[in-house]
């Protein structure tokens, strides 16, 4: 553990090790005339530590004179120690430092689950809609999660577990975003008979634009809110809030809805084609009787 050191020169005893905290007594004790062998101080300064850590303490020694009740702390020691040491006011438990290997694990799990869920979703649109729905769902959330991760390359931010949460949650609001406007066009195909298939769209997200822009708009805030007063520790998944509310808003309307009106046109036009060539067929046929 790396010693913390005061302006004025002392050692922070809450945050140093054994060795560190001898060598800061070895000279002191030997001016002030105090007979310690070397052994006697290595003792000495781990009696001290494993009386900072044992509890009550836990690692936070609040007042110096504590240290008159460790074995081998005289008078001219504790005063040593007040003039070399001081205690802090916090204590680092412990250190963690996340290598390369175990980044590349992390993003490789991160990958695997927004899949997983992208492949749930699509199976459950398939099977409360039609497979056309889950896989317009699926490509448009899928957008906004490319969309947000690379903004996130843009501006150099970091993917940790935590952006890694955000990015399941806007996974789920885009999909719910996409499902109401989705439901919608299903009551209107039960309930209007007049009209093409694209002035059904059109009408359907119409009528939820205003509770899109309600929700959405309520919930950026919201996200706005954590992004600008959260701190840092919040700063990456309040970003990636952020971004994906704007993006999974407009791909409901712009990228799983047109996605609806091409595969509609196409199926279209390939009835017709295939009525084209039935009385094609037809027409050959009494011909050649």
């Amino acid at each position: 553990m790396t010693p913390l050191v005061k302006k004025n020169g002392k050692l922070d005893i809450n945050n140093t090790g054994a060795a560190d905290l001898a060598d800061r007594l070895r000279g002191p004790l030997q001016n002030a005339s105090v007979p310690v062998s070397e052994d006697q101080l290595q003792a000495l300064a781990k009696s001290i530590l494993s009386f900072r850590d044992t509890a009550p303490r836990s690692g936070l020694i609040q007042n110096l004179g504590a240290l008159s009740s460790v074995p081998g702390v005289t008078p001219q020691i504790l005063q040593v120690l007040n003039q070399e040491c001081y205690p802090g006011g916090f204590t680092i438990r412990n250190v963690e430092i996340v290598g390369p290997k175990i980044g590349a694990d992390l993003r490789h799990q991160a990958m695997l689950v927004v899949l997983y869920a992208l492949a749930a979703m699509l199976v459950y649109i398939a099977f409360r809609f039609e497979w056309v729905y889950g896989v317009a769902a699926v490509i448009a959330v899928f957008h906004d999660t490319v969309i947000t991760i690379g903004l996130f390359s843009i501006f150099n931010k970091p993917i940790d577990l935590t952006v890694l949460a955000a990015l399941l949650t806007l996974v789920g609001y885009s999909m719910n975003d996409t499902i109401v406007v989705f439901d919608r066009i299903r009551e209107n195909l039960k309930l209007q008979r007049r009209g093409s298939f694209r002035e059904l769209v059109n009408t359907s997200i119409n009528q939820t634009l205003s509770r899109t822009v309600l929700t959405s708009g309520l919930t950026l805030l919201t996200a706005l809110s954590l992004y600008v007063f959260g701190g840092q520790v919040l700063n990456g998944f309040s970003f990636a809030l952020v971004v994906g509310i704007i993006v999974g808003t407009y791909s409901s309307v712009f990228i799983a809805s047109p996605i609806l009106l091409f595969w509609s046109d196409f199926s279209d036009q390939r009835k017709r084609s295939t009525r084209t060539a039935s009385a094609s067929a037809r027409n050959t046929a009494k011909v050649a009787k």
